[in-house]
């Protein structure tokens, strides 16, 4: 295997594995081994065998196993081979024990922690300790165990540090170098430099890491985001999928599928080099999650696919495990022990698919809005999971087309525009006048309004009607003062429902909003939110995970408890969109921080906004084509067989294919090879949704890019120039604007364990009908949205100020200039 090379990005090629014995401790025993690495030998990951009639994949894509094909075991003589068993399972009878004796104050240390010899041996040891009188389990774990480091801020932000600076400095905070093989770790290792969330969040977690992305852009620290785009890519290769978090015990569940749209982020400065680099990974994604589509019978289920009684494909999240979570293990078995209607099996999986959702938890997926235990998200199609899987289908019909395929690019597209018109059927609520999770076993909408609901703006899948209706919902119901409520669902005990606020949900609705012209609405939303996380960092000096904005008072401690763990700080996506958020909205940036002097040096210039652009249109530069040239460093387990005593995967409905017990290992899809000259994005044929009069002006380069439906959810950069023809031509991706020369300090560091916190929900109700299509028509409604030409975000007249009180915004920003 040729040595591993630089790729020119933050983070260094993993270096060649250890051949020395692990260290003995003093009592003879085998100390734990850090300097130790992964073999670096590629290997291939396991698939189910096509069942009987089951349509075969085609080339350049497999069948994605079921996490229980890779939960097993491989003895290497030499080098270490990661067990991704989960540690529930590879520490049988002991972990338990450990999560019902309550150890650790937060459950997430116990998976984190590392035991010192190999699982055989400790259990072995714990069985013959376990028989004497004398026997003390905490004793016993804290000499067989060793606990991870865990960083986070204080409270007490360095003199005269700006919240600039604060972010600057916790990029260096958060980002975590190459990872080496730790025997016995439950952690995955990267093989680039990425960026943690922060606090209990060690490891790289995936819908979190977009949001970072956008603030890493921001930056100007394309390096670091690159490394960690190529980390999920990696991830894919060796997994098939990217799991909830790089740990085994979040290997039998994704998360929200944002690869897709970090390649469009990524391409906004690479250009269209992204695309094509990336696109066997993009179509492996799209395999994890479409696993099954082809052999589900209407009304039945299977993983993440559901198939209608009318034949419609949507998604719903899935969790191949259907035991307690190992980050939760004792809150679990509380949860389901609470259940006497229910078999603990099921109160598990859906425990497990709601952790995929990101929203962990919500009254969104509580059967009667406000018992835990009644959760049932495996039953919901949620409204952002069935956005971003046309938008995977889109990008992907895009890389296609780059690569010539003309045949792969239309069957994509012709996908993407059934799926859109699908989720627009589906999935809106006329009564509610917004988009709502559809409850696929009972037929009818869930009703419950959320945050969600702009994701199709977003993405740019609404029609104009459909976002006029979203814009007016969103500013009647959950508009507070400190921005927008995750839903409607107020003191449920969850934390993602009111009065809390989080920095994704105010990112997509802000972003959203202005693609459909409603951009008084959005710089609202915007000044409210960098008034609450701003007049935040004023009392307490760090950033949040998520934020109180229903509360006219600012409280230091940022949001509502309801989650499963006390309050995150850091905090990766706080930071990155709210360096966004500033750069697009300055003069509202400027009245905040004049509000809140502590936060903000007198003088320090405003940094401009940036417009957004087309990621479609960005072409790649000779030095960043010979950059993706070069070979990717891997970081490859060793295949092994499936454990036939573990239990198969459970699914839903008669059709559902089972998988076999054993199948033959299936090679990871190449990387593709980058063409020198990228093929222009194909061009819109719809019409442009939104009011025409809510566009200003635009010049002839302008008036030729149309931004496909995933560029949306990048915005940022400048718009290329653009030919006559329609086709983008070569010019080099601009650079971002620099911040005022400044020296950051870095915020302290301190060890910390949060402790565990319990919940309590609020009750919901079911509405609505199947929506079906009309008399005569297909089950399938053509697309009536298409993406709108982007322009340069309005430059807004000066927002309410902020205060610690409410105060009603009586200002209207002005239209762009012409």
């Amino acid at each position: 295997m040729p040595t591993p090379q630089d790729l020119g990005g933050a983070g260094m090629a993993v270096p060649p594995r250890a051949t020395t014995p692990p260290a003995m401790a003093a009592d003879g025993t085998k100390a734990a081994s850090p300097g130790a690495h992964v073999d670096a030998t590629p290997a291939g990951i396991l698939a189910p065998a096509p069942q009987a009639g089951q349509k075969q994949e085609p080339a350049g894509s497999h069948m994605v196993p079921p996490a229980n094909a890779l939960l097993t075991e491989a003895a290497a003589p030499v080098t270490i081979t990661q067990d991704l068993r989960p540690p529930s399972v590879v520490l049988d009878g002991l972990f338990e024990d450990i999560a019902r004796a309550h150890i650790y104050a937060d459950a997430k240390t116990a998976v984190d922690a590392i035991p010192d010899e190999s699982p055989e041996d400790l259990l072995a040891q714990y069985k013959a300790a376990k028989a004497r009188p004398d026997f003390v389990l905490k004793d016993f774990v804290s000499q067989h165990f060793t606990l991870p480091e865990r960083k986070t801020v204080t409270y007490q932000r360095s003199p005269n540090e700006n919240v600039r600076d604060y972010i600057m400095g916790m990029w260096d905070v958060l980002q975590r170098p190459p990872d080496t093989q730790v025997q016995y770790s439950s952690q995955l290792p990267l093989p680039y430099t990425y960026v943690v969330p922060g606090g209990r969040f060690s490891e790289l977690y995936y819908w979190d890491s977009y949001f970072t992305m956008i603030g890493l852009y921001e930056d100007g620290k394309i390096d670091l985001m690159r490394d960690m785009v190529r980390d999920m890519a990696s991830m894919i290769d060796r997994y098939g999928h990217i799991p909830n978090g790089s740990r085994t015990y979040y290997l039998s569940r994704s998360q929200v599928p944002f690869f897709s749209l970090m390649v469009d982020l990524l391409a906004m400065h690479d250009g269209q080099v992204a695309y094509t680099k990336f696109l066997p990974e993009l179509q492996a994604e799209y395999d994890y999650w479409m696993d099954g589509a082809d052999s589900v019978s209407p009304g039945g289920a299977y993983r993440h696919v559901v198939r209608l009684p009318d034949g419609t494909v949507m998604n719903r999240h899935w969790d191949d495990r259907d035991t307690p979570r190992d980050e939760s293990y004792p809150e679990d078995l509380v949860t389901a022990a609470s259940q006497s209607a229910r078999k603990p099996e099921e109160v598990y999986r859906d425990l497990r698919a709601g952790s995929e959702t990101g929203w962990d938890f919500t009254s969104r997926w509580l059967a009667d809005g406000h018992t835990l235990s009644t959760i049932h998200t495996t039953d919901l199609l949620t409204v952002e999971l069935n956005c971003l899987i046309p938008h995977l289908a889109q990008t992907l019909s895009h890389a296609y087309a780059l690569k010539g395929d003309k045949e792969a690019a239309a069957r994509y597209a012709r996908i993407a525009d059934e799926r859109v018109a699908a989720m627009q059927r589906i999935l809106w609520d006329e009564r509610r006048a917004a988009y709502i999770d559809y409850d696929w076993k009972k037929g009818e909408s869930t009703s419950i309004l959320s945050g969600a609901t702009a994701m199709p703006l977003f993405l740019q899948m609404a029609t104009p009607e459909q976002a006029k209706a979203v814009a007016e919902t969103i500013r009647k119901n959950l508009l507070k003062v400190g921005g927008l409520v995750a839903t409607e669902r107020t003191n449920s005990g969850q934390q993602w429902d009111a009065p809390n606020g989080w920095a994704p949900l105010q990112w997509m609705a802000v972003k959203g909003l202005n693609q459909y012209g409603y951009d008084e609405l959005a710089s609202d939303i915007a000044a409210r939110w960098m008034g609450r996380v701003i007049g935040t960092y004023e009392k307490s000096g760090v950033l949040l995970e998520k934020y109180d904005v229903s509360n006219p008072y600012i409280s230091p401690k940022g949001g509502k408890g309801g989650g499963e763990y006390p309050m995150q700080i850091g905090f990766g996506w706080t930071n990155g969109t709210l360096l966004g958020l500033m750069d697009r909205y300055p003069q509202n940036t400027r009245v905040v921080l004049d509000h809140n002097p502590a936060a903000d040096l007198p003088d320090r210039p405003t940094v401009r906004a940036l417009p957004p652009m087309n990621a479609y249109g960005v072409q790649s530069d000779k030095d960043t084509i010979d950059r993706y040239n070069l070979p990717l460093v891997t970081v490859m387990p060793r295949p092994v067989a499936p454990t036939p005593s573990l239990p198969q995967v459970s699914s839903v409905g008669e059709s559902a294919p089972t998988p076999p017990s054993s199948a033959p290992p299936v090679q990871p899809t190449p990387s593709a090879t980058v063409a020198a000259t990228p093929k222009p994005a194909m061009p819109a044929t719809i019409a442009t949704p939104g009011p025409a009069a809510s566009a200003p002006p635009q010049s002839p380069a302008e008036a030729s890019t149309v931004t496909p439906h995933g560029a949306a959810t990048a915005g940022e950069g400048t718009t290329p120039a653009v030919a006559h023809d329609g086709a983008p031509q070569q010019v080099e991706a601009p650079a971002v604007p620099a911040v005022a020369p400044s020296t950051p300090t870095t915020p302290s560091v301190t060890a910390s364990a949060p402790a565990s916190q319990s919940t309590t929900p609020q009750p919901t109700t079911s509405q609505s009908t199947v929506p079906q299509p009309p008399a005569g028509a297909s089950a399938v409604l053509p697309v009536t949205a298409q993406p709108r030409v982007q322009h340069d975000d309005p430059m807004p007249t000066l927002p309410p100020h902020v205060t610690d009180a409410p105060k009603e915004s009586t200002a209207t920003p002005q239209p762009a200039a012409h």
